[in-house]
């Protein structure tokens, strides 16, 4: 099943919000002022594939006690909390400390671990940004995070970043109530798809912009291209490829085990569709090796185009050279200060010399440019 694309950054819901915590941090406590915000974006409880409606918004210790009273999942989504915000979540839900930490710093590699009876997967988002024109400063792409623990009957997920809002991915799932009945690992394949889903499209657009610059290095006749433009434009592609790749590569080994391994968290039949959403990113993975190598091939040739007319540049230096030497030459011996010499007293003497000088300049002239050099 695929996503949707691209979807537009996240705002955070400015409704009140009872989640608050002990000074210990240990605690939950819904008696929270309504003026006060938390990281909390929604906080959703899904019985036989619907969301459950209440008279007001449940706190996420309600959601789980109602979760575990009535059955059904709770889903709550987090954007960038604190270790304040998130201590009395991980508390109630027993999350793995070391995973905690991860998800509240951010800046991991994507991964799944498994902790006890939770599954703890970190995806990289990648966004590409839109500009008129490539220049050695533009950004090409912005990366964000998505961490999720996916329980028996919970999925939480903490979002890190401005990019990769969820908000419309919820919608989609609940208007797809037959697959949202299979609980919290119906959540992370759609998550998983949707990142997916969103390198696929970045991947068509920098493949653009790497066409753009390898028709512009290869064109011929850019006269007024200042040298060292084409390089530092390669150069700054290549790193944005590089952070693309640093979300790709890593994942394929997880989309791997989700596919392939049976795990009690995870439907059997949500693991088929993991199947294809690794097929997708090993497509993506292909393209990402691709760009790499493809860039260093550009810069190369880059850089020997520099080269060659660089080369061309030293040969005309030196042609002219050569030429103004003859007459140098002639010029420095009749400039000598002696009595006796050839011609000078000759009446015919001038233009001979003259004369002999310009056709060796323009003989020299004429094989250099048969040659090339000039």
């Amino acid at each position: 099943m695929s996503m949707i694309n691209n979807l537009r950054a996240a705002v955070r819901p400015s409704r009140p919000s009872r989640l608050s915590l002990r000074k210990d941090g240990a605690v939950y406590d819904a008696t929270r002022p309504a003026e006060a915000t938390t990281a909390v974006v929604d906080c959703a409880v899904y019985r036989d594939g619907a969301r459950v409606t209440f008279e007001r918004t449940l706190a996420p210790h309600e959601a789980i006690r109602q979760v575990r009273r009535d059955g059904g999942f709770v889903w709550i989504g987090l954007h960038e909390p604190s270790e304040a915000e998130f201590a009395g979540i991980a508390a109630e839900f027993g999350l793995h400390p070391l995973a905690v930490e991860d998800a509240v710093h951010a800046h991991q590699r994507p991964k799944l671990e498994r902790y006890d009876d939770t599954l703890f997967t970190v995806f990289k988002t990648i966004h590409y940004i839109e500009h008129d024109e490539l220049t050695a400063t533009s950004e090409v792409v912005e990366s964000g995070e998505v961490m999720c623990f996916t329980g028996r009957d919970f999925f939480i997920t903490v979002r890190h970043g401005g990019q990769g809002s969820l908000r419309a991915l919820r919608h989609r799932l609940q208007d797809d109530p037959e697959l949202l009945a299979k609980g919290p690992s119906a959540v992370l394949h759609a998550i998983a798809d949707h990142v997916v889903d969103g390198y696929v499209a970045v991947a068509d657009a920098v493949q653009d912009d790497i066409d753009e610059v390898e028709t512009e290095v290869f064109s011929p006749g850019r006269k007024g291209t200042p040298r060292g433009t084409d390089a530092g434009r390669i150069y700054q592609l290549k790193r944005e490829v590089m952070e693309f790749k640093r979300a790709v590569l890593p994942l394929v080994r997880p989309m791997q085990l989700l596919s392939e391994r049976p795990m009690r968290l995870v439907d059997p039949d949500i693991q088929k569709y993991f199947r294809d959403v690794a097929d997708h990113l090993a497509r993506v993975q292909e393209q990402v090796v691709g760009f790499d190598e493809l860039l260093n091939s550009i810069l190369q040739a880059n850089l020997a185009q520099a080269s060659v007319a660089q080369n061309e540049d030293m040969r005309k230096i030196t042609s002219w050279a050569a030429i103004i030497a003859v007459p140098t030459m002639v010029c420095g011996v009749y400039g000598m200060n002696f009595d006796y010499m050839p011609e000078t007293h000759w009446k015919f003497g001038y233009p001979v010399v003259l004369g002999v000088t310009v056709a060796l300049c323009l003989g020299i002239h004429r094989t250099l440019k048969r040659n090339g050099w000039l």
